[in-house]
Formats: structure tokens, C-alpha cells, sequence
């Protein structure tokens, strides 16, 4: 039947006509967009130890690849990826290049104590499977917010994610200007240290300043730390540039600090997570008439014990068989978020909460220390 309103507009006929020789769409819309979102953002990832390269006394870079040797999901210089291993999980940045998709590295130093740092080290081995997350994470580089030129002040293994950064410039002949202002304790504790200075060399835009604070004989280098004065005389007036501070915790109140005493404005500085603190009872909001060591009870669900008020609830959870969601182990990324319906919890000045979640009672695991007995919904 001819459509009523066919003879009312110019054309109609034509496209009516049109309509109707259609095939209709019967691709599954759905599964097309899941299977995008996974190619690119996928909760797990198995990958095969393939190579392991020793970095420093302390420090190796284990590769991973894909069990499947196809391409793995882009990331960002600087981004991370979560490993789950011996029931726990540990964020480890990736120090290739985002242009070199077939593999990613994760160069891992040795903690004191270290669970997983010291298992991946001395246990790991080529032919292993890993199961991680994609990659995530905020510390990356932005050139529309962040510019064209940056300072970036590493110490340590803090070195990982900027040496990320300066691969991609390399390789892909990025016109970026990258300073980065490397501490290490000893020259033998330095890592990636021919490579960068290679880099350095070849490439106009990146330079490298190491700065020893345990200098041996023959160092004619920087010392000491990374002093508002060193950073000055190494990299010349910040002049807005923004700078990137990735090492252990204890240099990130340390270097706002330096940076604060030249000038720097705090929204021109950026902060890698790097996870819970070492002692949450010295930040303010601790309360200060608990014993950090003294027990309390937990429950969830059905499973009840007992923790110490100063061992993160997502660390005591796992140690009971109960293991949420978590890959920044930060108080960043959210995903360990939980609900307290009962107790007293202390969430550590690391946790990025919502506005909503004071009122509505979640905090993140990672970072949320119990202060009585509570009650959790996961």
C-alpha cells in the first residue's frame, strides 16, 4: 500500500523505495561493542613470561607477551598494569614503549619484604603465565593539558614510568622536550642508566641528569637530593612546564616541598600513586587514643576475623580468602571500593573517594584501615 504520505513531499517515493530494498540489520550490535571494549579495556589478560633481563643488582625487567603473540591493548606511557599472583596483586608500570604493542615490560625492584616484588624476582621464569589486568592508570602524558615540555624527578624505580615516556619519544620522533632529574642511591643502583644516557645523546629534546646521594670515588655528577636548588641548576627555570614525580613515598611531600620553595604551582605538578602509606597513623585524622597493632574483628558476609587496626582492609580481606576487585592498591583507581554498614574505618589521605561516599559509607580497601569492629558489604 502506498504510503499516505507519499505524494505529499518531493521524493518520498524515492526514498520509501529505498526503505524498502533494504536488508535488514541483523548483526548482533551487543557482542560487537563487548568485543571492541575487551580488545582495547579487558579485565584479564594471560600473557607468558618470554625474556628476563637483569637491570641492576636489584632489579630486572620481566617480559610479557601474549599467549597468542597478537598485538596487546595500546596503553599510555606511564600507565600500569596489575598482576595477581600468590592471592594477592601488585601494580607494576610499564617500562616499553606504547609504540612496541607485541610485549610489555615491567621492570620490578627488590622491597625489603617485599611479597610480590621478591616472589616475581626470584621466582619467575620464561614459559610462566601471568594473569594481569589491561593497562590503567592516570600517570600518563597529556600534550593537551600538559604540554610540550616536562620535567619529570624519578627516584629509584620511579625511573619505570618515565623511561616509558622517553622510549616513545625516541622511537617515534615526538617533538617533546623531556628533562628528566634521576636520584639513585649509588651509581650501581642506577637503572636503565646506558640506555638513557644513549637516548640522551642521540635525541635533542630529552636530556638526563643523574643525581647520586652515596657518591663513590670517580662520580663528577650531582649529589645529595633532589634539592630545590639541584632541580633549578639542572633544569633551569620550571617556567610552567609540568613536572612528574614518580619514586618512593617518602620523596613525594619531599620534592612539593622543593618544587614549592621555586615557585612551582601545585596544579602544574603530578603525583604517581604509589600505594598505601607506610604508617597511616602519623597522618592527622588517625585517632590517637588506639593501639595501631591491637586486633579488631572484621566481618563480611559470612566470614568473620581478626586484623590488626593497621593492616589495610583489602591486604587483611585477601589474607582470609576474600579477594575484591583491586589493581592500583592506591586509593586511586576505585575498584576495591567497599561499603561499611557497621564500625569505625580510617580512610587514609591517599583515597580519591566521590563526594557521595561519606554520606553513603564506602571507602577504598586499599586504604582504609579498621578502627573497630566493623561489618563490610562487598
Amino acid at each position: 500500500m502506498k504510503h499516505p504520505l507519499a505524494a505529499r513531499f518531493d521524493g518520498a517515493a524515492e526514498i520509501l523505495a529505498e526503505i524498502d530494498a533494504r536488508v535488514p540489520d541483523t548483526r548482533d550490535h551487543l557482542a560487537e561493542t563487548r568485543a571492541t571494549i575487551d580488545a582495547y579495556h579487558p579485565e584479564r589478560l594471560r600473557l607468558v613470561v618470554t625474556d628476563i633481563i637483569d637491570e641492576t643488582a636489584s632489579t630486572k625487567t620481566i617480559r610479557l607477551e601474549g599467549l597468542d603473540k597478537k598485538q596487546l591493548p595500546p596503553f599510555l606511557a606511564g600507565q600500569y598494569i596489575n598482576v595477581f599472583i600468590d592471592g594477592t596483586s601488585r601494580p607494576y608500570a610499564i617500562s616499553s614503549s606504547p609504540a612496541r604493542l607485541t610485549r610489555y615490560d615491567l621492570t620490578v625492584r627488590r622491597v625489603r619484604g617485599g611479597r610480590v616484588s621478591n616472589l616475581l624476582l626470584d621466582s619467575a621464569r620464561i614459559g610462566q603465565v601471568l594473569t594481569t589486568t589491561g593497562p590503567m592508570g592516570t600517570f600518563h602524558h597529556n600534550p593537551l593539558f600538559h604540554g610540550s615540555a616536562v620535567v619529570f624527578l624519578a627516584g629509584g624505580s620511579g625511573v619505570v614510568p618515565a623511561m616509558s615516556m622517553i622510549r616513545e619519544i625516541a622511537e617515534r620522533g615526538l617533538d617533546r622536550s623531556f628533562h628528566l632529574v634521576y636520584g639513585s642511591r649509588d651509581a650501581s643502583d642506577i637503572i636503565f642508566g646506558p640506555e638513557l644516557n644513549e637516548i640522551a645523546a642521540a635525541h635533542p629534546g630529552i636530556h638526563v641528569d643523574h643525581v647520586i646521594a652515596e657518591p663513590g670515588t670517580g662520580w663528577t655528577g650531582a649529589t645529595g637530593f633532589l634539592t630545590a636548588g639541584t632541580i633549578a641548576r639542572l633544569a633551569g627555570e620550571l617556567d610552567g612546564r609540568m613536572v612528574y614525580v614518580c619514586g618512593p613515598q617518602a620523596l613525594y611531600p619531599y620534592a612539593l616541598e622543593q618544587l614549592t620553595a621555586l615557585g612551582h604551582p601545585r596544579k602544574r605538578i603530578r603525583f604517581e600513586a604509589n600505594g598505601a602509606p607506610t604508617d597511616p597513623t602519623v597522618q592527622s585524622h588517625w585517632p590517637t587514643d588506639v593501639d595501631p597493632a591491637a586486633e579488631v574483628t572484621v566481618t563480611a558476609g559470612s566470614v568473620s576475623f581478626r586484623t590488626p587496626r593497621n593492616r589495610p582492609l583489602l591486604d587483611a580481606l585477601e589474607d582470609n580468602g576474600i579477594r575484591p576487585e583491586a589493581a592500583c592498591r592506591s586509593g586511586e583507581c576505585s575498584l576495591c571500593r567497599i561499603r561499611i554498614l557497621k564500625g569505625e574505618v580510617h580512610t587514609a589521605e591517599e583515597a580519591k573517594l566521590r563526594l557521595s561516599d561519606a554520606q553513603f559509607g564506602y571507602t577504598h580497601s586499599c586504604v582504609a584501615y579498621p578502627i573497630s569492629d566493623v561489618e563490610l558489604s562487598l
